[in-house]
């Protein structure tokens, strides 16, 4: 694995690293710095306990080897004694071959005090005095130490042949010094080490090293005040560890003691010391790298999986709800990506979801068609829950047996449209009593709406009733293929849908209420007027009539078309302020009478004046008697300045007029009346209306 230092930019991998670097790299210094410290101590006790260990076994073995010579002695004893008694009992060569390894020279001292050899020739013999002859004639053994000039000491095992006759004779034997130290063929001290011999007077008796003439001053010194016998000495800038061990032989031999002295040089006997402490620090150095490499692993192993998480936490945030966490440790992270990409897959599909039922809320709530509320129903329903067809079916409100049944399957299925019979009573009763919803599963018997939906592939639908008022509304249904599970989410979506769908046609319904109620209310209102003189019964409802067609012939919008209308059912308020003596008079209108005629439609502009709905209609009602070639009333304007509307409504006007009986007058011919307005082509009317008219004329005849 490639390592960096970017991982520690992460505030969690700092917290971490730190956190590892306390919990792990302190306790291992702490127990190195310990350990250290006591695995030195406890290398140097046992280096010390060692030398002890082994002084005290060289000791112990110099002593064995006396007391082994001893035996040989008495083996002598025996040997010379026989050797006297029975001349062909023991030969030299056998004597010599048997003792020479461990006596470097053998004499028997006869009763004359002749010196007799029996191995090699014995220097400077001791002399001994009478504690020693009296040890001997004890049965004792004597051991006597010699200090030549200029040589090695000597040292002597001394014992009588017989012990009830010292004039028997006196075994004299110089022991070998290879065999009594230990020295010889066979070395058997430590290896490495140096061996000192002191006598009770702290001469050397022997040593493997060479020693510095005021060594047994110095050493006794060292020895004295050293604890457990362990001392350190210098000589020829070799500094030694040595350790003491005195073999107490007076007991035995009449000498006090020797000293055993085992040196060995500082530098071996701590050579173990020295290698542990450079492996340790090699080891401790190691440890912290592969702490430190461990802990930024796992850290890295721990932060890849934060990191992508995060990193798709990220994308989710900017809604994309497609990110998927690739994630294969196989532990409780691999576990966190599973369940993260389960929630982004399900915030997904509640994100999409929620898009479209807004969509949808804003299209149906913003309209007032109804068939653009189902367009917008079966167009995004396919959004919100899986299905494989919608259904909308709306009851006629004006035809209470017809329902129009609109289809659409697939996700890119065309929909269609069907007319059905009305439900029966028995399925009101089923929808009114599950007003929720309701799952129907597909079989021969289904409900009349129903059955136009059921085609290959569908297993079951959800219905779900829209009541307006407590009356049948619609329905929605779905149809749901085979191993289609029911999902409570799905249909608490599908359901608030429906309601959405509920309050929209509401809306509509309630929109078509209020425009029949003003319509019923315009038309009242026109029929008020109308009826002040029986001359001008229905004449604004013809006219209104009239002037709608002209207006679509010439291709307005809706909106102008609703103004239009309104403007033919209004057009004449006015007369309601006009003396119905005027209006139903037989003869010709005198100046004044017709003056006030005149004046109805500013009477009817400021009846309309405190409407503000019908703000626009105000200039229809107010110019509907002006002429194109400006001598008309109220104002005289011409042409363009006279409202399109009112230039449609004034040869509506004049046409009913004329075409009806007045009391001064009969009804004209409708030729007449035609001729009539092509003569006023241009004068009274707008000659583009006069072509509308014509044509809303062909169409009727």
């Amino acid at each position: 694995m490639k390592l960096s230092k970017s991982f520690l930019r992460s505030r969690v991998a700092r917290r971490i690293f730190v956190l590892f670097i306390l919990c792990a790299l302190v306790p291992i210094l702490f127990l190195a710095v310990y350990s250290f410290g006591h695995v030195t101590i406890q290398l140097n006790e046992q280096n010390d306990q060692k030398i002890q260990w082994e002084s005290k076994n060289i000791g112990m073995s110099i002593m064995e080897r006396l007391l082994s010579l001893e035996r040989g002695m008495v083996d002598i004893q025996f040997y010379v004694h026989a050797m006297t008694d029975s001349k062909n009992s023991f030969t030299a060569e056998e004597f010599r071959e048997y003792f020479a390894q461990r006596f470097s020279a053998l004499a028997l001292i006869n009763g004359f005090g002749r010196l007799v050899p029996l191995i090699g020739q014995i220097k400077n013999p001791p002399e001994l005095d009478q504690t020693d002859m009296k040890r001997l004639q004890a049965g004792e053994t004597v051991l006597f130490v010699n200090y030549p000039q200029n040589d090695l000491p000597q040292i002597f095992m001394i014992r009588s042949v017989d012990t009830h006759d010292i004039q028997a004779g006196i075994i004299l034997g110089e022991i070998s010094a290879a065999e009594l130290w230990g020295v010889g063929e066979i070395y058997t001290l430590p290896a490495m080490t140096e061996i000192s011999i002191l006598d009770e007077y702290d001469n050397v008796l022997y040593s493997s090293i060479s020693l510095p003439e005021n060594f047994s001053d110095h050493l006794v010194s060292r020895i004295n005040d050293s604890r457990d016998r362990l001392f350190e000495w210098e000589h020829e800038d070799e500094v030694y560890l040595a350790s003491s061990w005195a073999i107490f032989l007076k007991a035995r031999y009449s000498i006090p003691k020797w000293t055993v002295v085992l040196s060995q040089p500082k530098a071996i006997a701590l050579a173990p010391v020295a290698y542990f402490n450079k492996i340790f620090f090699l080891v401790v150095l190691l440890s912290l790298w592969v702490v430190l490499f461990l802990s930024t692993v796992q850290i890295r192993r721990n932060l890849i999986p934060l990191e992508k998480l995060k990193e798709g936490a990220v994308r989710i945030g900017h809604k994309d709800f497609n990110t998927r966490v690739c994630i294969t440790s196989g532990d409780e992270f691999e576990e966190l990506a599973d369940s993260f990409n389960e929630m982004s897959g399900r915030l997904g599909k509640q994100f999409s979801v929620l898009k479209a039922m807004a969509e949808i809320d804003q299209a149906i709530l913003g309209i007032l068609d109804t068939d653009k509320i189902v367009d917008t129903i079966l167009s995004k329903m396919g959004d919100v829950v899986p299905c494989q067809l919608v259904s909308v079916s709306i009851l006629d409100r004006n035809d209470s047996n017809t329902v129009r049944t609109h289809i659409k399957a697939g996700e890119t299925g065309n929909g269609k449209s069907l007319k059905l019979p009305a439900l029966r009573s028995d399925e009101l009763q089923i929808l009114t009593k599950n007003f929720h919803h309701l799952f129907i599963e597909v079989k021969r018997s289904m409900p009349s709406y129903l059955r136009p939906l059921v085609r290959d592939g569908l297993n079951s639908f959800l219905v779900l009733p829209i009541f307006i008022k407590e009356k049948l509304a619609g329905i929605i249904s779905l149809g749901f293929p085979p191993g289609y599970e029911k999902n409570e989410e799905d249909l608490i979506q599908v359901r608030q849908l429906a309601d959405q769908a509920n309050v929209a046609l509401s809306n509509v319904y309630l929109v078509d209420d209020l425009a029949q109620l003003n319509w019923g209310t315009l038309t009242a209102l026109a029929r008020t007027v109308d009826a002040k003189s029986p001359w001008t019964s229905g004449h604004s409802e013809r006219v209104a009539e009239l002037a709608f067609k002209i207006g679509l012939a010439m291709g307005l919008e809706e909106k102008d078309l609703d103004t239009l209308k309104r403007a033919g059912l209004l057009h004449d308020i006015g007369k309601i302020g006009i003396p119905a003596a005027i209006l139903d008079k037989k003869g010709k209108l005198t100046d004044e009478e017709y003056l006030v005629v005149k004046s109805h439609p500013l009477i009817g502009a400021r009846i309309l004046e405190p409407i503000s709905a019908y703000s626009e209609i105000i200039p229809v009602v107010e110019q509907h008697h002006e002429r194109f070639d400006g001598t008309g009333y109220p104002h005289g304007i011409s042409a363009e300045d006279i409202c399109l509307g009112a230039r449609i409504l004034a040869i509506a006007d004049v046409f009913d007029a004329l075409i009806s009986d007045r009391p001064y007058r009969s009804g004209w011919e409708r030729e007449r009346v035609y001729g009539y307005i092509k003569e006023e082509a241009g004068r009274h009317f707008d000659r583009k209306v006069i072509e509308a008219f014509f044509d809303v004329m062909a169409q009727k005849i």
